[in-house]
């Protein structure tokens, strides 16, 4: 059993050096101070989380000069308040608020909004930014200036908990493997999919695609939108600028139907892959919490002390890579061991729960999904 729980930290060490080390070869974060011209930010609202107005007013107090388009639905009162709320309060600011029609069934209400709004938008680029994120002007400075050589950058999603454990345990799967799943995988390969929290779009690629009419039906808007652009010609570029993304949830339910919707996600992105890739992506990503499981049940059971003295050399390990790799991507060391530990160890459940369950929760809204493009409205 000794020679087992060694073996099994040793493969799952390696995995981690190499992942940080072709994360560290995609360079680092932003120039914090860079600026960034005047764009137009999209954003489809959606009312129900209790941090909505204090993200969305960090964004106008960051990015004054950009123009933003607020996307709501005539059934989200709430949303609704929120946004003019704000809008009078900033009432020097380009904010211009769109009150649509709630999506057709079968359609995905965010690609929805962001279809009927693009004839809106008049800067050469756009930004798209969920409602739960926050883009400092160095990370737009960043995605704009990628732009030059791309049609589409997208940026790394970091999470900020409010302290509450369910938070932490979110923000931890987030920061423990946004940056080891993004960058890796680009030294041989271009970005399978975008992240869907932030992105910069030129205009005339926007126009390449068809707009965002044709995308409706896609369930994952991220992939949808990477899809079609490649599908047009069209070059994406991961950037590593840090978008931080605040959700309050409220519980570990919350927090279960969180990682549901992520994995499922995941997994029609698996789907469109090639088996090469594919199998790529099980290798770094799929592999490293089941050898953790089983070097935990192999040092646990084995009866030399050399065995958990192992385990505690890897955890360590564990918390100096992921320290390392936030501080030099987000500005800041991100690591809290337990919560740490408990994200990655319950990876394998979430996998499982979106192989068997089909029905999603997304805020308000409750879906059973059979394909990208095969989804419906449930209650």
């Amino acid at each position: 059993m000794l020679s087992l729980a060694l073996a099994l930290c040793l493969a799952y060490a390696a995995l981690l050096l190499v992942k940080i080390v072709l994360a560290l070869r995609r360079g680092a974060a932003p120039d914090g101070t860079a600026i960034a011209p005047v764009t137009t930010v999209l954003q489809a609202i959606l009312g129900g989380d209790p941090a909505l107005a204090a993200v969305l007013e960090r964004n106008l107090l960051a990015l004054p000069q950009c123009r933003f388009l607020w996307l709501l639905d005539t059934d989200d009162a709430i949303g609704r308040e929120v946004a003019q709320r704000l809008r009078e309060r900033h009432a020097t600011l380009a904010i211009e608020c769109l009150v649509l029609p709630p999506a057709p069934a079968g359609h995905n209400p965010k690609m929805h909004k962001l279809a009927l709004a693009a004839s809106q938008v008049a800067t050469p680029h756009l930004v798209v930014l969920d409602d739960d994120t926050e883009l400092p002007a160095a990370s737009l400075a960043a995605l704009l200036a990628a732009l030059d050589e791309a049609d589409l950058a997208t940026g790394l999603p970091c999470y900020l908990d409010d302290g509450r454990f369910a938070s932490r345990l979110l923000a931890q799967f987030v920061n423990n493997n946004a940056v080891l799943t993004y960058l890796p995988l680009l030294n041989f390969w271009p970005p399978p999919s975008i992240n869907g929290m932030g992105y910069a779009l030129r205009l005339d690629a926007l126009a390449r695609m068809g707009g965002f009419a044709p995308l409706t039906r896609q369930l994952t808007d991220d992939l949808a939108v990477a899809t079609q652009l490649q599908r047009c010609g069209g070059r994406i570029r991961q950037s590593t600028a840090p978008l931080f993304v605040r959700t309050s949830v409220r519980d570990l339910r919350h927090y279960a139907q969180l990682l549901h919707r992520w994995f499922l996600f995941a997994l029609l992105l698996m789907q469109c892959q090639t088996p090469m890739l594919r199998a790529s992506i099980v290798l770094l990503h799929g592999l490293p919490p089941l050898l953790l499981w089983a070097a935990l049940i192999a040092a646990v059971c084995a009866t030399q002390p050399a065995a958990p003295i192992a385990l505690a050399a890897l955890l360590l390990l564990r918390s100096l890579g992921l320290r390392l790799v936030q501080r030099h991507f987000t500005g800041a060391p991100r690591h809290a061991l337990v919560p740490s530990l408990a994200a990655e160890l319950l990876q394998p459940l979430h996998a499982l729960h979106a192989l068997l369950q089909r029905r999603i929760r997304w805020r308000t809204r409750h879906y059973r999904v059979r394909a990208n493009d095969d989804f419906e409205p449930v209650q």
